[in-house]
């Protein structure tokens, strides 16, 4: 059993544990910062340690690592552990490849998050719409989004907002306010028995369906993409015809360019009188200034947007839109997948994405990277290599790996329209300089 005991000082005392430990061994092997990260085999004045434990003068931390761990407690120059940012609940490190830090419990409630906002404040929270995909691919960085873990959000902000819409309940809410006591039934009506169209059968649309009929609702819904039904959702062949049969009609389309302004003039013109009008997908799709005509007509009864051409880039940026003040129009700003449940799920998958890339080279549900799902790694090391999708990478790579006798136990590759991405699965035991010489090739 090896064993460390240290005896606080003066000038040590009044910090987290964690922080101490951190600052005093940031030198030593990966695996004894993995004991400490983890506060394994750590006493203070005999007793376990508690997350977020002060120290004070006189404090006794005793550290002891079992022989048959081969942990070596030696200063090892080539790890260097920098704390980036640390707060009464939270220390966040900038860890060497090989070295897992695992969240605690405080981590989960956002702290994190906010913190390293504040701290760092030119880290923006944004979509990857709103980032330059073709920059960070340049530099090799693999960024991800998440795909589902917002879909029920949106779809419960749709699914109110429909039944508000349908009974009139923001104007009466609007004029109770100004003391008009408006009871009325007129243009107020149940979802039930009514058809919902849905414009983009995809995660959200689909889900929206599930929930449409459940309240009674018909759903017809139209993509461009071949899509299965679910339920009694009937897949209409058109554009023009779904708008002709549905009563209220709710968008869930992708970002994909193509669908600039799909919904204008033409496609009001073709939709039922008194349709209610869901937009909760993308600002560009929609012809704003052709839906403040058609709402004034009285065509369009009502209509949700949650997302604009144009968004106020800060919460100091003024929103002007020419849908405000007109009547039976709810405006929220971009909140339909903003919920706390969302945020939660979206913050954990998206970093188990990024920490299975840094772990295994997976890039599954990437939105820049080649997408691949690896198989489990047995007795292997892997080496990922992303390039230019060019011809004869793969053969150079080849080429050295066989120069330096290295046997491949497994390879992948993927590409896409830009980017080729190698994965080799090699033994174990191998020339370190053979990755200078996989940096060095043309393209890389």
């Amino acid at each position: 059993m090896e064993s460390m005991n240290i005896t606080i000082s003066e000038n040590e005392k009044s910090q987290r544990l964690d922080k101490f430990l951190v600052q005093k061994f940031q030198d030593y092997s990966r695996a004894f910062l993995q004991k400490l990260i983890n506060q394994e085999n750590i006493k203070v004045n005999n007793r376990k340690v508690k997350q977020g434990l002060i120290l004070k003068v006189g404090d006794v931390i005793s550290i002891e690592i079992p022989e048959r761990e081969g942990i070596s407690l030696e200063p090892d120059s080539s790890i260097r552990l920098d704390i980036l940012y640390e707060d009464e609940n939270v220390i966040v490190i900038n860890k060497p490849a090989g070295l897992t830090v695992h969240p605690s419990e405080n981590q989960k409630s956002g702290t994190l998050v906010n913190g390293l906002l504040a701290k760092y404040p030119e880290i923006k929270n944004v979509g990857d719409s709103s980032m330059d995909l073709t920059s960070l691919t340049q530099a090799g960085v693999a960024t991800f989004n998440a795909p589902f873990q917002n879909t029920r959000s949106v779809c419960e902000l749709a699914i109110g907002e429909i039944i508000m819409l349908m009974r009139g309940v923001v104007d009466k809410n609007n004029k109770l306010h100004q003391g008009i006591w408006n009871k009325s039934s007129e243009n107020s009506n149940e979802v039930r028995g009514k058809t919902l169209g849905i414009i983009g059968f995809g995660n959200i649309g689909s889900q929206l369906s599930v929930l449409a009929e459940s309240l009674g609702m018909s759903v017809a819904y139209f993509d461009t993409i071949e899509k299965l039904p679910i339920g009694n959702a009937k897949k209409m062949a058109s554009l023009t015809d779904l708008l002709k049969i549905s009563d209220i009609i709710s968008i869930h389309v992708s970002g994909d360019k193509s669908n600039q302004k799909i919904i204008g003039e033409k496609e009001f013109s073709q939709m039922k009188e008194g349709v209610v009008f869901v937009n909760l997908s993308r600002g560009f799709v929609v012809d704003l200034d052709a839906l403040v005509r058609f709402i004034k007509s009285g065509k369009i009864r009502g209509a949700a947007l949650d997302v604009f051409p144009k968004e106020p880039k800060s919460k100091d940026e003024q929103f002007i839109s020419t849908l405000q003040s007109l009547p039976n129009v709810l405006l929220t700003p971009h909140i339909a997948g903003s919920t706390q449940e969302a945020q939660k799920n979206i913050a954990g998958f998206v970093s188990g994405k990024i920490m299975d890339f840094i772990n295994t080279g997976n890039t599954y549900l990437s939105v820049n990277l080649p997408n691949i799902q690896l198989p489990k790694q047995k007795n292997s090391h892997r080496l990922l290599h992303l390039h230019k999708n060019v011809p004869g990478i793969l053969a150079q790579i080849n080429k050295i790996l066989a120069d330096e006798k290295i046997n491949i136990n497994g390879q992948y590759l993927k590409t896409n329209e830009n980017v080729g991405y190698v994965i080799s699965d090699v033994n174990k035991k191998y020339n370190q300089n053979v990755l200078q010489k996989l940096k060095q090739i043309p393209d890389t």
